[in-house]
């Protein structure tokens, strides 16, 4: 009896993971890895689709852990422009399998779960990955606390985010998010009592506030004085504040989001250095921009606005060194897109006729990125290739709870979530273009930047989702489904809990 053929095969890949790069062909049955063979063994192998890779690149499917899709505007008057169907599809169009958005407490709400019911109404047979969700927690009150055991036992939800940070009238008004430093202890006390990973947006808010002030009483208004209106200080106060909240709650794991000081990087270094559970992410916006960016003419400059600011060219050389030596685990995209051009949900919300390049304080914060992450970081050619793939993929997953399900390319655990570069060379120079881009946006802050690849095609569970060169987008929406996630699977986030064991007031 013939065997029966396999879903698909790529054959002739140079297969990446975090460790290794080999040449491999990949056999899919049944949405997962089956098999791994020598190059070109499986050219022959009866399969309902074989792709042959010519030499390129094959990787677990990237996993972006920090994505704003379709979230309320809580006061201010922007609204992120991506529905989980756009937002998805142009996930998909980059190279990702799996994200990890928000499901977002408004200050008024006494409940997660019913922020996480109504987020997952959004979400539901409207994507074309698969998908996860924070709780980004703005009112931990009784109730809300007493709810994490739910969220992470039987809703598959073992991450939140909290904000140290005000924004005003932003996508999300952080005025309305920022937690004082009794509340944060209160959220980190019951991450660790239910083994959530807790990540933080560090920005001394009170500060910004004061300094935003002092800028608009001296009539500076422009969107490029968003960044003095943000120094690097502000962000290293406050990762070593929380850095420090968490050693009181006996080393309680935290993730330090969207990182651009160096300052802040050194600070992760050391507490990482001495053995506490801290973890941090960085993203393209830090890497490729920089506050000259948002000095562009007239009101251009809104165009790069987002939390922290894009610091100078030297941080991103600092920055690059954060992901290469390990400071840095995740490389995410903060994809939180608003239309430029849109003066009722987008950028030009806060153009007036007495402030015709806007004040600064009302831009809505946040970029498109979620289709170029990949691209913009494999082009720059600062990372090895494993490292890229640890940086991507696999430690986004591990640290998520979702290894190794995904991020990975073991035969008969791993779904069959790939991506497949162009070969070396065969694609050519790209020039980056709004037009050629999947989300609902009506620009990329990376217009015009050159990149030498791009996903050919997008594997997710064994079924094609996006073949460059034949059709685009051929996924289905709804394809993508919610992953329920364990616990930190990532070396050291729970370890040292589990040693140290209940939280010890007599022990301080």
């Amino acid at each position: 009896m013939e065997p029966e053929p396999y879903d698909l095969i790529i054959t002739n890949g140079l297969c990446v993971t975090a460790t290794d790069v080999a040449a491999f062909d990949v056999a899919v049955k049944g949405e997962k890895i089956v098999l791994l063979a020598p190059s070109g063994s499986l050219s022959n192998a009866k399969a309902h689709r074989i792709i042959d890779a010519e030499g390129g690149y094959v990787m677990p499917g990237g996993i972006d852990c920090h994505v704003h899709l379709q979230e309320p505007s809580l006061f201010g008057k922007g609204s992120s422009s991506d529905t989980y169907e756009t937002g998805t599809r142009s996930a998909i169009a980059g190279g990702n399998t799996t994200i990890i958005t928000f499901a977002p407490q408004q200050k008024h709400l006494d409940s997660v779960l019913e922020a996480l019911e109504t987020t997952h109404q959004l979400a539901k047979d409207n994507c074309y990955c698969d998908y996860g969700f924070h709780l980004l927690v703005s009112n931990p009150c009784p109730k809300a606390l007493s709810e994490f055991k739910q969220l992470a036992s039987y809703e598959g939800v073992t991450s939140l985010k909290m904000s140290m940070a005000l924004i005003h009238s932003s996508y999300m008004t952080y005025t309305a998010l920022q937690l004082r430093d009794d509340q944060i202890l209160s959220v980190l006390l019951a991450a660790r009592q239910n083994h959530i990973l807790t990540m933080v947006h560090a920005e001394n808010g009170d500060v910004l506030n004061w300094l935003t002030d002092q800028l608009e009483a001296a009539n500076l208004f422009a969107p490029k004085y968003h960044s003095n209106s943000r120094p690097p200080v502000l962000e290293s106060e406050a990762t070593n504040r929380v850095i420090a909240l968490s050693s009181l709650i006996s080393n309680t794991p935290i993730l330090l989001v969207h990182v651009s000081d160096p300052g802040a990087a050194l600070r992760i270094r050391q507490a990482q250095t001495a053995g506490q559970p801290i973890f941090a992410e960085t993203c393209p916006q830090y890497l490729f921009l920089t506050r000259d960016d948002l000095d562009a003419p007239g009101f251009e400059g809104a165009k790069f606005l987002c939390s922290p600011p894009p610091r100078n060219k030297e941080d991103q050389l600092a920055i690059w060194r954060g992901l290469k030596n390990g400071t840095f685990t995740v490389l995410s995209s903060d994809h939180c897109p608003f239309r430029f051009d849109d003066a009722e949900t987008g950028k030009k919300t806060c153009i007036t006729h007495d402030h015709l390049v806007g004040k600064f304080r009302h831009i809505p914060n946040g970029l498109p990125g979620i289709e170029t992450r990949l691209p913009l970081a494999l082009g720059a050619n600062k990372l090895s290739l494993t490292k890229f793939v640890e940086v991507t993929s696999t430690n986004a997953a591990k640290l998520y709870g979702l290894y190794p399900q995904k991020g990975s390319m073991i035969p008969g655990v791993s779904d069959a979530d790939l991506v497949v570069f162009y070969p070396e060379g065969k694609l050519g120079k790209t020039t980056v273009t709004n037009s050629m881009l999947h989300h609902d946006c009506d620009y990329t802050p990376y217009e015009g930047r050159t990149v030498d690849n791009w996903p050919r095609y997008t594997i997710l569970r064994g079924s094609v989702v996006w073949d460059k060169d034949g059709g685009g987008i051929i996924g289905q929406k709804g394809y993508g489904k919610f992953v329920k996630r364990g616990q930190s699977s990532l070396a050291g986030v729970w370890e040292t809990v589990d040693e140290d064991g209940a939280f010890n007031l007599e022990a301080l």
